[in-house]
């Protein structure tokens, strides 16, 4: 028996085989732990084979915090808000479910990005930030979220004016809701409308009413400026369940810079064009029980040929019912230029209109053939003010006034444009 095992624990050549193999596997084992010794870091943890040193984290940091991660119903105006560290770079991607990329753009103070238009009702997003810092490593961060179905109770967003309309440099952007936006969601509404202007000019949007904003630019429009207003409202949270139904764009072109200015005491109407004196126009204004307003208006509508009936509010008395040409108007209150054939005797010398501006029948086919909706005219030194409200009279309130009409803060530009010179015959509103 003992000779049958020594045969079994030896191979060719009578040398054992069971001890060259344990001796082996001895070294291997001996091998590895030498191995591991020498490629551990110094604090025990294992490193990189290839460098012996651990990959750094990116120095950069991004985090996503609306929408939240697998939030539902979210809203399908949604921005994408988020917060970056050591960010030299940041750029944010949006894909619906089908993988494509949805166009949008960074805010101007670089914590959020708004698509560049709403989002489907009932989709699936995905938003990516990434954020590279000074060490070229980028930093990620996703949130996958669901946008709401399609709301029943939906708010109208439209513009007096259409797209490639020209007007004059005192034209108001104005912009109408179907139903009263409430005063803790006006800024939310003002956040997503953006004005651009070629050549760039400073302007603000105010709250006429809740169901009315209007923007003006700090002095008159350039004069041939082209301007373009959008309002991203789809999908829009505007109270009480309500939302916005679309989007807006308009797209614009301002005329010359044709101003009108009429002084009481002159009985003078002064046209410029481009700051140029061009024409001088007699007048007669409001008499004294139904005076003139002073303030700057703007022409709202133009008439070729109309009637006005005032037996309803001026009485039997002192009512009439007339044929007019050329008449443009300048207040809800009834104020217009107008041609007037019976008063040229008195155009230039004595007031004897309703409240309204009479010029002849020459001065007014004149005026109504140069005038654009828009075109601004400042009556100066008659007995009653113009009362804001009646008419478009942005601009017959100073700047500082109209900024307190924005439901944001005003953010002057940090650097002023050769463009903010004011026009030499713009009438001054600031304080």
């Amino acid at each position: 028996m003992r000779a049958d095992q020594d045969q079994l624990n030896q191979g060719r050549g009578g040398r054992p085989v069971g001890r060259r193999r344990a001796l082996a596997a001895g070294l291997i084992a001996a091998t590895l732990a030498l191995t591991s010794a020498c490629t551990s870091g110094g604090d025990g943890k294992p490193s990189s084979w290839q460098g012996g040193t651990e990959t750094p984290a990116p120095k950069a940091a991004a985090t996503i915090s609306e929408p939240k991660a697998d939030a539902k119903d979210v809203p399908a105006s949604t921005a994408i808000a988020f917060s970056t560290t050591e960010a030299e770079e940041t750029a944010v991607e949006l894909k619906d479910s089908a993988g494509k990329t949805v166009k949008g753009k960074l805010a101007a103070d670089g914590k959020s990005w708004l698509p560049s238009g709403a989002l489907k009702y009932g989709e699936t997003y995905t938003a990516t930030v990434t954020a590279t810092g000074d060490d070229g490593r980028p930093a990620t961060a996703t949130s996958t979220f669901t946008t709401m179905a399609q709301p029943s109770k939906q708010i109208r967003v439209s513009s007096f004016l259409g797209d490639g309309q020209t007007v004059g440099v005192g034209m108001p952007l104005i912009v109408k809701f179907s139903r009263a936006v409430p005063e803790s969601y006006r800024d939310d509404v003002q956040r997503r409308m953006t004005v651009t202007s070629v050549p760039a000019q400073e302007g603000i949007w105010h709250w006429v009413s809740p169901t009315e904003i209007r923007y003006r630019p700090k002095q008159f429009w350039k004069p041939n400026s082209k301007v373009s207003y959008r309002v991203q409202a789809g999908g829009l949270p505007m109270g009480s369940g309500w939302y916005g139904r679309a989007d807006l764009t308009v797209d614009i072109n301002i005329g010359p810079s044709l101003i009108m200015t009429v002084d009481n005491k002159t009985k003078k109407m002064t046209v410029t064009k481009n700051g140029k004196a061009i024409k001088t126009i007699l007048v007669s204004l409001g008499k004294k029980s139904t005076p003139s307003s002073s303030g700057t208006m703007v022409v709202i509508e133009k008439l070729r040929k109309t009637v006005f009936d005032t037996f309803e509010e001026l009485g039997p008395e002192e009512g009439y019912r007339t044929k007019i040409d050329y008449a443009q108007r300048l207040t809800w209150g009834g104020e217009f230029i107008h041609a007037a054939p019976w008063s040229e005797g008195q155009q230039g010398s004595v007031n004897v209109s309703h409240g309204c501006v009479n010029v002849s029948m020459a001065d007014g086919a004149w005026l109504y053939a140069n005038t654009r909706i828009g075109d601004p005219i400042t009556v100066k030194g008659t007995e009653r003010k113009l009362q804001n409200g009646n008419g478009w009279t942005d601009w017959n309130m100073s700047w500082n006034e109209y900024v307190k009409g924005s439901a944001l803060p005003y953010e002057p530009p940090t650097e002023p444009s050769t463009d903010a010179t004011p026009d030499p015959d713009v009438t001054p509103t600031t304080d």
